[in-house]
């Protein structure tokens, strides 16, 4: 095999090693660290910042309206659902009144019967005062005995205790008929402002207890 002389060899080494130095310092200006840096222009403008926050939490409304019977009872209709907007003194719903009814009935029957008391004790009252003072004229003139004076003196003491039992008994008799019709109006529940209903708590047959939330509304 015949040898080429160190001229030629070292001709045809550079020969390979000249493109591929050319190749890499290429490649180097291109992509490597020795590469261009690439710059984004953009036109300066004024314009106002709009802040920003990101975060998780809960939402409130101002004020929460737990609406519901003042005393225990079933529920007898509930006209709302949740969503829907109630304006102040909008009947949301109405409890069922069982025996309250016949109770007011009773207590109307019960403060008649004592005013029609009080009329006669007031009556046996003035009869009594009227004899006590006759007699007492006639004692006065020696027309009658100190005995009978003192006898129609306690009578009119009697129909005077009478007469202030038989007043009290009026007024307890019709502060009783009022709390019952005023319960009888609670029966219905209304909105105290407007707002939105956000909780229903019960539906209709459901028994509640005094002060227990049947609707919730809020004020937002």
């Amino acid at each position: 095999m015949k040898k080429l002389p160190v001229k030629g060899r070292t001709l045809a080494l550079l020969a390979v090693i000249a493109p591929l130095l050319a190749l890499f310092i290429y490649v180097g200006l291109r992509s490597g660290p020795l590469a261009p840096v690439a710059v984004t222009v953009a036109t300066v403008e004024s314009r106002a910042i709009t802040p920003a926050l990101f975060g998780i939490g809960t939402v409130e409304a101002r004020y929460t309206y737990k609406i519901g019977p003042t005393f225990a009872g079933r529920v007898k209709r509930l006209d709302v659902h949740v969503g829907d907007q109630v304006k102040a003194g909008q009947v949301l719903g109405e409890m069922e009144p069982i025996d309250l009814d016949d109770r007011v009935r009773s207590q109307d029957s019960a403060f008649k019967r004592a005013q029609a008391a009080l009329r006669e004790a007031q009556a046996r009252q003035a009869y009594a005062q009227t004899q006590a003072r006759r007699y007492e004229q006639l004692f006065a003139v020696r027309s009658t005995s100190e005995e009978i004076v003192t006898t129609k003196q306690q009578e009119l003491q009697i129909a005077d205790a009478a007469l202030s039992a038989a007043r009290e008994d009026v007024a307890r008799t019709g502060s009783d008929r009022e709390g019952l019709v005023a319960q009888r109006s609670n029966l219905r529940l209304t909105a105290p402002v407007d707002g939105l209903v956000a909780v229903r708590d019960a539906d209709p047959g459901t028994t509640v207890v005094a002060g227990q939330a049947v609707v919730e509304v809020i004020d937002p």
